[in-house]
């Protein structure tokens, strides 16, 4: 018999560094899901990206065992990276915290863009660039 798929859970996780603690356990717990197992996979997988906010996608099958996804870490944290700033602005349409170059656009762009909805990366540069002027990032070029 096939396994049935119980429900997907959506969470963000820290490359290489995910304990039992919330958010994993709190997400994973109801679903009777072996935390333990979870978290030393997804350590393991995620060895190379130490540090980055990384999206998984979880999916719990119902004899309880699960497969995960990991999707490129979110637009605002690499926007963050490339300006070298800890945060956004306060009021972006007044403050600006750092700046971006166009070539870094589209390098984020393109480490985005299997899991964006965007037909080029010209597209998707466009739409990152919407991201980092609306967390006060300026644009350059």
């Amino acid at each position: 018999m096939a396994k049935q798929v119980v429900t997907q859970i959506k969470v963000q996780v820290t490359g290489g560094q995910a304990t039992p603690a919330p958010p994993v356990g709190t997400a994973l717990g109801p679903h009777g899901v072996n935390i333990g197992q979870f978290v030393s996979a997804f350590n393991d997988q995620t060895r190379d990206r130490m540090g980055v906010t990384l999206p998984v996608v979880i999916t719990v099958y119902n004899d309880r065992s699960f497969e995960f996804i990991i999707k490129s870490p979110p637009a605002p944290v690499l926007l963050k990276q490339a300006a070298k700033v800890a945060k956004g602005a306060g009021n972006p349409r007044t403050d600006k915290v750092g700046t971006v170059t166009q070539a870094q656009l589209i390098e984020i762009a393109q480490i985005k863009f299997e899991d964006m909805n965007a037909s080029s990366v010209e597209q998707a540069a466009r739409t990152i660039a919407g991201t980092a002027r609306s967390m006060g990032i300026a644009v350059e070029g």
